[in-house]
């Protein structure tokens, strides 16, 4: 199965790659898009929830990898919670 890590600018213009162990991450994301936190969060719930699933049916069992990036990406975003201006740019696609 194709891994994938999308790199994102959060809110303070720290960078972060974000693991996840499909491609299909590309097809909720567009490089140098801005997204809304709240978007953003919901955008990467769905590929990353996608993504583990397709390990689970793949090998039987979900993709710890993929739910622990998605528990990091709320734990940050909470973060910026406050500021309704704030959005994440994805800059980049770095397919293993």
């Amino acid at each position: 199965m194709p891994e994938m890590h999308f790199v994102v600018r959060w809110p303070d213009n720290t960078r972060e790659a974000c693991y996840s162990p499909s491609l299909v991450v590309a097809e909720y994301f567009t490089i140098g898009e801005r997204y809304a936190l709240d978007d953003f969060v919901a955008r990467s719930r769905t590929a990353l929830t996608i993504a583990s699933d397709r390990v689970r049916a793949k090998y039987g069992f979900a993709c710890s990898n993929a739910l622990a990036q998605l528990a990091a990406i709320d734990r940050r975003a909470a973060t910026f919670e406050a500021d309704a201006s704030a959005y994440v740019v994805v800059e980049a696609f770095d397919s293993a």
